[in-house]
């Protein structure tokens, strides 16, 4: 462990990424004013080392995937970012280097989408490295896109990519595993940019920040896929009490995700049921639908319409390859 106090490390390390609400880190709590009729919009979520993120990633994809994964569900709630507060549970053997690089990074992503550090907490563990970050963002008072507002009638939309982070974490673990280890063959099948492509995906998420009006003004429920396409749908409908029908064949692939499948016809489960892609999943009014989809080119992300809410007493029904299927849960789930 390198010889420095916890007073030195903040210093170090992550006073010179702090916002004005931050006070330099020199205080035990921060101070932050809200635009005038606006609310506050706060959300948490943490990674820990082997679970959300292999060991050996480099620290510069740990720092943005910890920080991104919390802005993915600000854009969910059509929230401006505002700041952030970090905890960090170093291990022990960290190093002044690791450290040094996952900063410099968090820092870098933090001034380009305007969310700057405010506060927070380092200690050490006796387990794997953690990150858990707290993410605040303002919105106009009464404009927060829910989960709970879908209706019968509404089209379901995603931006983005599906199912490229689900592929790219089995990329991502052949890469750590090295070249003589075992891997899946349908990886060897799609090429090498195919499986590079996967595999940054899955290490650094791009949150939709640049559509959050959008969302708030036009979609009538949202929230990003952090565990699956399939399992957030169902989320959305039970918290909205309605039903749904998805279309897999019209959700939107990348082109490393549509060689996978043609390689091992298994994977569709992996694509449509696997975790962290952090885009956004949207239901909105027909009448609203091509405004949202020209913000969403315009933000460059896109969008794609995949199914239509249905009354709550509809069944369920994924549908690929034009017929019904039932890929499981269709959800990452930790327990």
């Amino acid at each position: 462990m390198a010889d420095m106090s916890e007073n030195d490390l903040i210093a170090t390390f992550f006073a010179p990424l702090a916002g004005e609400g931050g006070l330099g880190l020199r205080d035990d709590a921060a101070r932050l004013a809200l635009s005038e009729n606006h609310e506050l919009v706060v959300t948490t979520d943490g990674v820990i080392a082997g679970v959300h993120f292999f060991p050996e990633d480099p620290p510069e994809s740990v720092a943005r995937k910890a920080l991104r994964v919390n802005l993915s569900d600000l854009a969910a709630k059509g929230a401006r970012p505002v700041g952030f507060l970090l905890t960090l549970g170093l291990p022990e053997g960290w190093t002044r280097d690791w450290l040094a690089a996952f900063a410099a990074a968090l820092g870098e992503d933090a001034r380009a989408r305007r969310c700057p550090l405010l506060g927070g907490d380092t200690m050490r563990t006796p387990g794997p490295l953690t990150v858990a970050i707290t993410a605040l963002g303002e919105i106009p008072r009464g404009t927060m896109a829910r989960r709970d507002g879908a209706r019968a009638g509404d089209i379901i939309a995603v931006t983005g990519t599906i199912g490229d982070a689900a592929l790219g974490l089995e990329a991502r673990r052949a890469q750590v595993a090295g070249p003589d280890a075992p891997r899946p063959a349908w990886l060897d099948a799609i090429g090498p940019d195919h499986a590079a492509a996967l595999a940054r995906r899955y290490l650094e998420p791009q949150p939709r920040n640049a559509l959050a009006e959008a969302v708030r003004g036009l979609a009538s429920a949202a929230m990003d896929i952090s565990d699956g396409l399939i399992g957030d749908l169902r989320k959305l409908t039970l918290a909205s009490g309605v039903s749904a029908l998805l279309i897999l064949d019209d959700a939107p692939l990348s082109p490393a995700a549509v060689a996978a499948p043609a390689a091992d016809d298994s994977l569709a489960r992996q694509i449509f049921g696997g975790g962290d892609d952090y885009e956004l999943l949207l239901t909105a009014p027909p009448d609203h639908y091509e405004s949202l989809a020209a913000a969403a080119r315009a933000a460059g992300c896109g969008l794609a319409a995949v199914g239509e809410i249905l009354p709550a007493d509809a069944p369920f029904e994924t549908r690929w390859r034009d017929r019904a299927v039932d890929l499981g849960p269709g959800a990452f789930t930790h327990f």
